[in-house]
């Protein structure tokens, strides 16, 4: 039986274990959602340079009192640290393209195991558009995805195969949950995390997607802080 974890604990728990994925002075950018929380674990011996589609260079983490003057291209208040600057949106879209981002952080409707990525839209429903997500996916070093394991409904989102439509194809390379971390490298996943209370057999009955199993297997990183 997987354990029940209310929304704060889940949505903390996954940007926790990201926000360790990072060196000093990678330059990354957060998509909207869960992805937006990860400025806000950074350790404090870390510095991570934070770059927003909008153009923002060394964003920081949401401010107390929000300034209307500084948003995310979430949508999300944010801070500007020392030494941030602001920039057109054509310029920071050359800075993704051209391959200067380390790595990008992005929600998703499905991923496959091959490292597929389904995060744009569902058929039949309004939607505003892919967004940056095609850029980043495709000019990040590192594309990391941060979800919730399963669908509101409880349907599995770590698939064999993606069925809605594509932002791209092979891109992801880590995929963290609530209750769990897979690596993908070429093309093959492996569970290399798992999420206390949690067993194979639980995580197997949420997760259609095939995969290896490292050993030994670790505890997620950060569910100690909880």
């Amino acid at each position: 039986m997987l354990p029940e974890l209310n929304e704060d604990l889940v949505r903390s728990r996954v940007a926790r274990r990201v926000a360790k994925e990072f060196g000093d002075g990678d330059v990354v950018n957060l998509g909207i959602g869960i992805p937006t929380l990860v400025s806000d674990y950074i350790p404090e011996n870390i510095r991570v340079i934070f770059q927003t589609e909008n153009g923002v260079i060394g964003a920081g983490p949401a401010p107390e009192k929000p300034d209307l003057r500084f948003i995310g291209a979430g949508g999300r208040h944010l801070t500007l640290l020392p030494g941030s600057a602001l920039i057109s949106s054509d310029l920071s879209f050359g800075l993704i393209r051209g391959g200067h981002v380390d790595a990008t952080v992005l929600g998703a409707l499905e991923v496959n195991q091959e490292g597929d990525l389904a995060n744009w839209m569902v058929p039949g429903k309004m939607v505003p558009g892919m967004g940056g997500a095609m850029d980043l996916v495709t000019g990040a070093r590192h594309v990391i995805i941060a979800m919730t394991h399963t669908t509101k409904k409880g349907g599995a989102k770590i698939l064999k195969k993606c069925t809605l439509p594509l932002t791209a194809k092979g891109v992801v390379g880590l995929i963290v949950t609530e209750y769990a971390v897979f690596r993908i490298r070429e093309g093959k996943m492996e569970l290399v995390e798992i999420a206390p209370d949690v067993t194979l057999e639980d995580l197997k009955a949420v997760t259609e997607a095939e995969y290896t199993v490292a050993d030994p297997l670790p505890i997620m990183q950060g569910t100690e802080e909880e």
